[in-house]
């Protein structure tokens, strides 16, 4: 393959995002809505308790997902169930509050007139009102308001991948392959690494990816070879018919037509993607939907 077009995702300029919007609002998939149900996972690792909490704090913020807030709890805490509730930094409870910043955005979320770091109800309203004050408002930046949340961009993955398993999968689907998930570890961990036109990345003495060096990379760590040009990766499918909920590890591709694809990325829940987006970015996430997005592929199907 020509390392000529190598790089065509280098031509995808920054395009406005469509704010408020979701994936679930404008193609089915994803943890778009604010009350999606419960998967199996869900119900059988949240206490009962916490997930009623959960659903009623994020309604307190319209286009918060629960299972947002719910995937915050199981990393901080294990949903309260961690008896280590003060971490190096000294957050504490078990939504892991900072002092200062529980005295900012601290709420009585039982109603019995004290707003504690440690007690469930208080913990988790607060960090819906957190997550909300931080853009997570109307789901216009889901992602942003987990870094806000917490400064490390794994950790806003590790959320995301964790929200979409506490969500009801489409019933035609098995879920994630091993291989999917294999895939989005392997781009995780390539986060903050320079964009660079026709970058195959590490594995090939190399210091940065472009969009689909990352994409196909992400797959051969996963036993799957896929092309190395996005136009090739996107013929090469299999496609997914319009309206398909996306799954972790799906392959998002934009362009001008079908016939011109310029970036790939990599879906890792929550409407949110991994990619090298172009000169001057490193490997980062962001949100998939945009307006130049044309559809996705599954090189990992169960």
């Amino acid at each position: 393959m020509s390392r000529l077009f190598a790089g065509l995702c280098a031509l995808l300029l920054a395009v406005p995002l469509l704010a408020g919007a979701t994936a679930a609002g404008l193609l089915g998939g994803g943890i778009g809505g604010q009350t999606p149900r419960p998967s199996p996972s869900a119900t059988a690792d949240i206490p009962a308790g916490y997930q009623q909490l959960y659903r009623a704090a994020a309604a307190t913020c319209p286009g918060l997902p629960w299972t947002v807030l719910a995937a915050v709890g199981k990393v901080e805490t294990d949903h309260g169930q961690n008896p280590d509730w003060t971490s190096d930094a000294g957050a504490v409870g078990p939504m892991q509050f900072l002092a200062g910043t529980f005295t900012a955005y601290g709420v009585d979320g039982d109603g019995d007139g004290t707003a504690d770091i440690t007690n469930p109800a208080d913990a988790i309203y607060s960090a819906a009102n957190y997550l909300c004050a931080s853009g997570a408002r109307d789901g216009a930046d889901i992602s942003g308001a987990l870094y806000a949340y917490n400064h490390d961009t794994s950790y806003v993955t590790r959320v995301l991948t964790q929200a979409d398993l506490y969500t009801t999968p489409d019933p035609t689907s098995s879920g994630p392959s091993t291989a999917a998930l294999t895939a989005v570890d392997y781009a995780t961990a390539q986060i903050g690494l320079p964009y660079l036109w026709g970058g195959d990345g590490p594995d090939y003495g190399e210091k940065g990816f472009d969009c689909s060096g990352l994409s196909r990379a992400a797959y051969a760590a996963a036993g799957i070879t896929i092309p190395r040009v996005a136009q090739d990766q996107f013929d090469a499918g299999p496609r997914l018919p319009p309206g398909t909920p996306l799954e972790i590890g799906d392959l998002v591709f934009y362009g001008t037509s079908t016939i011109d694809i310029t970036h790939v990325g990599i879906y890792i829940g929550g409407g949110e993607m991994i990619n090298a987006p172009r000169r001057g970015a490193p490997v980062r996430t962001e949100t998939y939907v945009r307006p130049s997005y044309l559809g996705a592929t599954r090189p990992a199907h169960p």
